[in-house]
């Protein structure tokens, strides 16, 4: 057996992007290539395996199509992990379409809840849960809205979308109406819970697309003889919506008298974070044909729209793109949160460095993450250290809406393989996908896309949906990186802890990582609300500095590695868990 090769230590990696003239770059560009070529082959020992069917995951999308070409068909649907029960095995909710009235195809189909048995598989509790409900259901978040210490399920759809509580015996109830959100019948897309007021009651911000109905369907076409997919150019915009929580169960309707009311969005996902430092929550809408908008926090119940002066709002070249995903993160370790949008083909991602001063600048047209995407049509994105070295990865789920687009673009496929990008450090990124596995990288019309440590292994696995087809779960195996989780227990604050900025730093100072705990981001999709921190080969982080929503800052020291440590807020450390031997590990 040969050994195995080391992670480059932070010593060895290349500094942040503002040092790369007269640092690590200067000294030689060959020590460069022999980091990177160092880095390409610790990644390899990672892979993905599709474990599908052997964790009892049996789910297939219906998208309702049946021949016309509708707009919604093309949406695909979302996915989360959620840990409804709190025994620390992250559950599974797919979202599922439905018919559309007076077109059967498939019959009724519902949303779909498997509960993690902690041994690798999971069981479908749908039915048990009272989650068997018919809608055509699009996007999801997850969230403690009423702070009773267990996670409810807001999901949004074609149509009503509806509010689901978690009774804590197992069970949901449908509260929509009960709750005051009951009456707009909307195309809602993303969502994200959000504390944006700081009273300690999670808020939700809901992302719309266009005014499209069965009614006003049009006729478009790429060949000009057949139907095909009309774009949201040709059709009108319309607003998010905040649901302001009163407390008691109940929302309020506060897009207006929170600045957030745009009849011209055409949203699609939304990304919670603190664009400017200030302690803040700041809402950022990926638009569809429309500019992105970066909704400042004014830390009085009201946002100001900054995303074009903030060189978010548009494409290097003035052009409102067709913003799908988006995630925000600290990748480079600057202390800001970067953000990511996916786009459609021709176009590709978007990377907006945060450069501290309330201006981003894109990154990805001199970036691998730019020239990989350029052709493939992207998703659900996210940032995750999927490696624990401690540098923040991109994975992006692509797939195409137009099934004959070969026909027209040659070099477009319908199908299409996604892309991950392991963090380098110094703001460069590489393609590892083709060392991911087969499966991995196997072309798929993918929409939704999520991430969680399924076995508490301490490595983060994935799930990812396709429209009309089924949803797959990714096990992450292979790694030997060290690293420590944290779960946020807000007293005064939100229950989950959700706004809650956590600075880890190990290495002896030398490395310092910045997350907030969010809601929300990549495309209709929820990962878990728990945070890990990759830590390389190292075996003990100095310290984490906790600052809640509500003001609090908390402190920790001599974090061990491979624990699950749960913080509540003013308290300190409630629980300590270590890691288990994964039993789905297939070497």
């Amino acid at each position: 057996m040969t050994a195995k090769p080391s992670f480059p230590t932070d010593a060895q990696r290349p500094g942040d992007r503002r040092k790369r003239k007269s640092g690590f770059l200067g000294v030689s560009g060959s020590l460069w290539l022999i980091v990177l070529l160092w880095s390409a082959a610790a990644a390899q020992q990672i892979h993905f395996v599709d474990i599908t069917a052997k964790a009892g995951i049996k789910f297939m999308h219906n998208n309702g199509a049946f021949g016309e070409k509708w707009l919604p068909e093309t949406m695909g649907p979302g996915c989360a992990f959620i840990d409804y029960d709190n025994d620390g095995y992250p559950d599974i909710l797919l979202v599922n379409g439905d018919d559309f009235a007076g077109h059967p195809h498939e019959g009724a189909t519902t949303p779909k809840l498997y509960h993690n048995n902690g041994n690798g598989t999971f069981t479908d509790v749908t039915e048990k849960a009272g989650l068997a409900v018919p809608m055509y259901g699009l996007g999801v978040a997850v969230g403690d809205y009423d702070n009773d210490g267990y996670d409810d399920i807001f999901i949004t759809a074609l149509g009503q979308s509806r509010l689901f509580h978690n009774n804590g015996n197992g069970t949901f109830t449908d509260v929509t109406k009960a709750a005051g959100m009951w009456g707009p019948n909307e195309f809602s897309t993303s969502a994200a819970w959000v504390d944006y007021d700081r009273d300690g009651k999670l808020d939700l911000v809901v992302a719309n697309y266009v005014q499209w109905s069965e009614q006003n369907d049009l006729y478009c076409t790429l060949d000009g003889t057949h139907k095909s997919y009309c774009t949201p150019e040709s059709y009108k915009g319309t607003s998010v919506r905040l649901w302001h929580n009163l407390g008691d169960g109940k929302f309020e309707d506060a897009t207006k008298k929170a600045g957030l009311g745009d009849p011209t969005s055409k949203s699609l996902g939304i990304a919670i974070l603190d664009a400017n430092g200030d302690g803040w929550p700041d809402v950022l809408i990926a638009n569809d044909t429309q500019p992105n908008k970066l909704y400042l926090n004014k830390k009085d119940g009201t946002f100001e729209e900054r995303g074009v002066p903030a060189g978010i709002g548009f494409s290097e070249d003035g052009v409102a793109r067709a913003g799908m995903g988006v995630d925000a993160a600290d990748y480079d370790r600057s202390g800001h949160a970067s953000v990511i949008i996916t786009n459609f083909a021709n176009q590709m991602v978007s990377l907006y460095h945060n450069e501290g001063n309330g201006l981003f600048v894109d990154e990805a047209p001199q970036s691998e993450v730019g020239r990989a995407t350029l052709l493939t049509l992207g998703f659900g994105c996210f940032f995750f250290d999927y490696d624990n070295d401690g540098w923040p990865d991109i994975f992006v789920a692509d797939g195409h809406i137009e099934d004959s687009i070969e026909k027209v673009q040659k070099r477009v496929s319908y199908a299409e393989p996604a892309h991950l990008f392991r963090n380098l450090g110094g703001g460069k990124f590489q393609e590892v996908t083709g060392q991911m596995g087969k499966a991995f990288a196997a072309p798929r019309v993918a929409r939704g896309a999520a991430y969680a440590d399924i076995d508490n292994d301490g490595f983060l696995d994935m799930l990812e949906t396709t429209n009309g087809g089924p949803a797959i779960l990714f096990h992450n195996e292979g790694g030997t990186n060290h690293s420590v989780r944290l779960k946020l227990v807000g007293t005064k604050s939100n229950r989950d802890g959700v706004g809650a900025v956590v600075r880890l730093t190990s290495n002896n100072g030398k490395d310092v990582q910045t997350k907030m705990l969010r809601s929300g981001s990549s495309y209709l999709s929820q990962s878990e609300l728990v945070l890990t921190f990759g830590l390389g080969a190292q075996t003990v982080a100095e310290s984490a500095d906790i600052q809640w929503p509500s003001g609090q800052i908390d402190k920790l020291t001599n974090l061990r590695s491979g624990h699950t440590i749960t913080v509540e807020e003013a308290k300190g450390v409630v629980d300590f868990r270590p890691y288990k031997p994964s039993l789905v590990r297939a070497n």
